[in-house]
C-alpha cells in the first residue's frame, strides 16, 4: 500500500491538468529557430510572463538548468538567467504559482543546494521546487573541471546527493559518509516551509532514471513523442514508486503552436521547422546519440527527431485549434499524464491566447476547475 503524504501548495491543487511554462529563462526558449518572436530572455520579460500565468493560476514555472551554448547561428540556450537566482526573484514577483530551480547534481554540493533551496522556498512562503539533472551535457560538465560519469553512476551520485538534501530539510546535526559526500554534523536553519520537503522533480527515462524519480520525486518529467506512448511511461512509473512505498506523479512538455484555424497552427509549426538551426540542433542530437549525424541523414526517425528538437526541446509538439489542444490534453490525461509544461514561440502573446481561448475550454472539459 502506497504510503501518502498530505501536500499543500500549488502543484498538489485540486486541478486535475496542472500548467507550467517551461524554458522562459533562456535564449531562444524551447525553439531552436530564428522564428520571429517578442520573447527575449531578460529578467523583465520573464517577470511578465511570470506574473501573467500567476494571474491566470497556472501551477508551476520551470526554467532550464544551462551554462553554456550548444553551436549553431544561435547559440541555443546561450543567454540564461541562472536559476537559483531567477527563482528567488522571480517568486518576489508573483504570488500563488510555484518557481522552480533545474540543478545539476555535480555542479553544486548538497548542502548549499540544500540551504539555498530552503531560503527560496521561505521568501516564496513554501512555492519552491528542484528539477534534479544528472548533468547529460557534457561540455557543460566539463567546463565546470567535472569528470563526466558513466550514464547510471550519474545516478548513483544523484541518490546520495537527493538522500544528503532530503536530510539537510529535516534532520539536525546528522553525519553522513558515503561515496561521493561526506557531512559533518549536517545543520540548516531555517528549515523549508513546505513539508517534509519542497517539491522534486526528475526527467529520467532510462531504467536508472526511472528508478531514481521512484525513490525520491514528486513528479517524473516523462518525454512523450507520441500519445500511444504515454500511458505505458504512467504506468511503469507508478508500479516502481508503489515499491517504495510512495507516489510519484507524472508531468511532461510541450511546445504549443495554437490559432484560430488548423492551417494558422501548422503554419506556425512549420515557420519554427523552417527557420531551424541544424547545427546547433545536431550537436544535441550528436551528444545524445553518442555519434555523428547531418540533416542530411537518410534516417526519416533521426530527421523526425531534429524537428522535435527545433519545435519543443524534443516535446510532443500540440498543434491546432483551441479545441484541438484541449482534445490532444484530455487523451493525456486519461492516460494518467497530469499536466505539462508548456513552451511556445512567443511566450507572452501566446500564453495570453491560451489564456483567453483555451482554459475555458479546459474548465469546461474538467480539466481545470
Amino acid at each position: 500500500m502506497t504510503t501518502e503524504i498530505s501536500r499543500s501548495g500549488p502543484m498538489f491543487n485540486q486541478n486535475r491538468f496542472k500548467l507550467g511554462i517551461f524554458g522562459l529563462n533562456c535564449s531562444y526558449g524551447c525553439t531552436i529557430s530564428h522564428a520571429a518572436t517578442t520573447f527575449e530572455p531578460t529578467f523583465e520579460h520573464n517577470v511578465k510572463i511570470a506574473k501573467l500565468a500567476d494571474n491566470l493560476g497556472w501551477e508551476f514555472l520551470l526554467p532550464v538548468g544551462r551554462w553554456r551554448h550548444f553551436g549553431g547561428t544561435t547559440q541555443f540556450n546561450g543567454t540564461n538567467l541562472e536559476v537559483y537566482t531567477w527563482a528567488a526573484a522571480i517568486s518576489c514577483h508573483t504570488e500563488k504559482i510555484a518557481v522552480f530551480a533545474t540543478s545539476h547534481v555535480p555542479t553544486v554540493h548538497p548542502i548549499f543546494a540544500a540551504k539555498q533551496s530552503a531560503t527560496i522556498d521561505n521568501i516564496s512562503n513554501g512555492r519552491f521546487g528542484i528539477n534534479v539533472i544528472c548533468g547529460w551535457f557534457k561540455p557543460e560538465m566539463e567546463m565546470f573541471g567535472v569528470k563526466q560519469l558513466e550514464h547510471d553512476e550519474r545516478y548513483v551520485m544523484a541518490d546520495e546527493w537527493m538522500t544528503c538534501m532530503k536530510r539537510m530539510w529535516t534532520e539536525q546535526d546528522f553525519d553522513h559518509a558515503g561515496k561521493y559526500y561526506n557531512i559533518d554534523q549536517g545543520f540548516l536553519l531555517p528549515k523549508p516551509v513546505q513539508k517534509p520537503h519542497p517539491v522534486v522533480i526528475n526527467a529520467g527515462s532510462s531504467p536508472a532514471g526511472i528508478e531514481f524519480s521512484a525513490r525520491h520525486a514528486d513528479y517524473n518529467v516523462l518525454s512523450i513523442t507520441s500519445l500511444e506512448s504515454a500511458a505505458s511511461k504512467v504506468d511503469n512509473i507508478r508500479l516502481q514508486a508503489a515499491e517504495y512505498d510512495r507516489r510519484c506523479g507524472t508531468l511532461s512538455y510541450a511546445l504549443v503552436c495554437c490559432a484560430d484555424t488548423e492551417k494558422e497552427a501548422k503554419a506556425l509549426y512549420q515557420r519554427i521547422i523552417d527557420e531551424g538551426d541544424w547545427g546547433a540542433t545536431n550537436t544535441i542530437i550528436e551528444l545524445m546519440l553518442g555519434q555523428n549525424f547531418s540533416y542530411g541523414s537518410n534516417s526519416d526517425e533521426i530527421r523526425a527527431m531534429g524537428e522535435r528538437f527545433i519545435a519543443g526541446w524534443g516535446g510532443l509538439p500540440l498543434v491546432g485549434t483551441p479545441e484541438q489542444i484541449v482534445e490532444q490534453m484530455l487523451k493525456l490525461s486519461d492516460m494518467g499524464v497530469e499536466g505539462l509544461a508548456i513552451s511556445w514561440l512567443d511566450y507572452h502573446e501566446e500564453l495570453k491566447y491560451f489564456g483567453e481561448k483555451v482554459m475555458p475550454l479546459m474548465r469546461e472539459a474538467g480539466l481545470r476547475q
